[in-house]
């Protein structure tokens, strides 16, 4: 093992790394950070700058907006917070790194409510606007785990709920206009996806920039979408969790949550090509294979052999979505696929929104070798880049539109933890996951990493190197394991799974805390290792790239 990696982590300034504060406020996002005793190294010079780049240019995506309070903002173009991905996912991810900043986004949705239950679709300097919907990741989850990660004030928690809770009541009102018991699009914004083929001839807008209207003259509105439905379903389904944890009737949103998906699968699922379309008012399926499949899907959608089928058809398909890299907008084998990747366009290049959502779906079905295969693209993407742009050339990663974008600079900090790293789980699990960044073109290069983070007072690290990997607590050896291998332990650092995350079978030995413990893991599979010795939980198998 590289202990000089090491000593090289174990002596890492973060101020000094991250360097002159851009802003005065810069200092409490300092402070906080190394709260959260985050600290990375890698062989790789570069690598380590651009971990630091990205923590730097992070402070300077957290500012007021509407009143005087900090909150996430988008970044490059975007001056402001949407719901759609700084409001819900970007600020999901945030919650690791700077919890008080995840807590004040959130709540600026909340507190800009409008009388009618409506969210704000942004929250931005000159107020809140009421233009549209536009929604992808649902609220209620990304509070939830936010709630749990950081044992929030069941207080924060009830304030939320309601809130949502109204919101759910204002799109069953006004988005349900045909009465099928989904969620309709009146536009192309409802959905965040601009310039996509999936809306052409359909108004950016909603008719005179009301949410509660479509233009009546449009011969095709309003369509019933896959992923506002999914989103709504997912959304009644986490509502009934935190229902249940406050001492209300969960059971009711579990209900609601039901009827959501049973109306997504009446309405959008094609069961011949294993795809959810949106359904035009005359009931005729748009049939554009968009990534709203992994939208849905990244909504706890469907079974384990459908999610499986998703990634052989389309997501790991080199004529669908799977890219260099991935995971492309529309279907390359689409004739309205346009790679440009210079502007804010959902009809080709893939997005780093899309990147960042990708986790929950994998993950949900324990897929997460396979997850591995487009991290570990995107993150050599960012790693080669000058900037954190929204888009990538799905063909050579070069860097697309716009620049101190939030989303592409949580996908580095969060591919960095999730594949070399150690991140803390709302479940009380903390992950250390064995494995090496790589590039994704031209020569071999090793990149060993050292990664820390502090949980509840204890001091954590993780060694990576080509072989094994070693954790230490308060700088003791806790446990070694081989390459390949993620470890879930409790916040103390007890040992009690491990789960593959690489396409080979890996033997050998986990040393914890001084017990040895045999293995043989294969891809995806999960063991619990308890005094009883090895015992199989799951096993999902791998599903493997295909080409045609």
């Amino acid at each position: 093992m590289n202990h000089t990696l090491l000593e090289a982590l174990r002596n890492t300034d973060v101020a000094g790394k991250v360097g002159p504060l851009a802003k005065p406020a810069d200092a409490a996002l300092l402070a906080e950070w190394q709260r959260s005793g985050v600290r990375f190294a890698s062989s790789s010079e570069r690598l380590t700058n651009r971990y630091y780049d990205a923590v730097r240019e992070l402070f300077d995506c957290v500012a007021p907006s509407a009143d005087e309070v900090p909150i996430l903002h988008e970044g490059g173009i975007y001056h402001g917070c949407w719901l759609e991905s700084t409001g819900t996912i970007n600020a999901e991810l945030l919650s690791r790194f700077l919890p008080s900043i995840t807590t004040a986004t959130y709540s600026a949705f909340a507190r800009y409510q409008r009388a009618d239950g409506l969210f704000p679709y942004k929250v931005t300097p000159q107020g809140p606007a009421f233009n549209q919907i536009q929604l992808v990741t649902p609220l209620a989850r990304s509070v939830w785990n936010h709630f749990r990660l950081n044992q929030l004030d069941t207080d924060w928690l009830s304030h939320m709920f309601g809130a949502m809770a109204r919101y759910d009541g204002w799109l069953a009102r006004y988005r349900n206009t045909l009465g099928s018991g989904a969620v309709e699009a009146f536009s192309t914004y409802d959905t965040g996806h601009d310039l996509s083929s999936r809306f052409w001839h359909v108004p950016d807008s909603p008719f005179g920039n009301d949410p509660t209207r479509y233009d009546p003259d449009n011969p095709t509105l309003p369509f019933i979408a896959p992923d506002l439905t999914a989103n709504v379903a997912c959304q009644r389904d986490y509502l009934g969790a935190i229902a249940d944890h406050l001492g209300g009737d969960g059971n009711a949103w579990r209900l609601k949550a039901e009827a959501s998906r049973k109306a997504l699968f009446e309405q959008c699922y094609d069961p011949d090509d294993a795809f959810f379309y949106d359904r035009d008012r005359h009931g005729r399926m748009v049939r554009i294979q968009s990534d709203n499949l992994l939208r849905v899907l990244a909504c706890e959608i469907g079974d384990a052999d459908s999610f499986a089928e998703a990634l052989d058809r389309y997501l790991l398909n080199t004529r669908k979505f799977f890219a260099k890299f991935p995971l492309t907008s529309i279907a390359l084998d689409d004739p309205r696929f346009d790679p440009t990747f210079g502007q804010n366009s959902w009809d080709g290049p893939s997005n780093f929104l899309t990147l960042i959502r990708t986790p929950q779906a994998f993950e949900h079905h324990g897929h997460h070798t396979e997850l591995t295969w487009i991290m570990q693209p995107a993150l050599s993407a960012l790693f080669a880049a000058d900037r954190f742009p929204q888009t990538l050339s799905p063909f050579s990663g070069e860097a697309g539109f716009t620049e101190k974008y939030s989303p592409s600079i949580l996908c580095l900090l969060d591919f960095v933890e999730r594949l070399s790293g150690i991140l803390p789980r709302p479940d009380g699990t903390l992950w250390f996951t064995g494995l090496l960044p790589k590039p994704a073109t031209h020569r071999y290069e090793l990149w060993e990493t050292a990664y820390a983070r502090r949980v509840d007072g204890t001091e954590f690290e993780l060694l990576n190197g080509l072989e094994s990997s070693e954790v230490y607590r308060n700088c003791n050896l806790l446990g070694r394991f081989p390459a390949g291998l993620r470890v879930v332990t409790d916040r103390n650092g007890a040992l009690r799974e491990v789960i593959g995350v690489t396409s080979r079978i890996v033997t050998g030995e986990i040393e914890w805390d001084g017990r040895p413990f045999p293995i043989e893991v294969a891809p995806n599979q999960r063991w619990r290792l308890g005094a009883g010795g090895p015992e199989l939980v799951v096993a999902p198998g791998m599903v493997l790239p295909s080409h045609g």
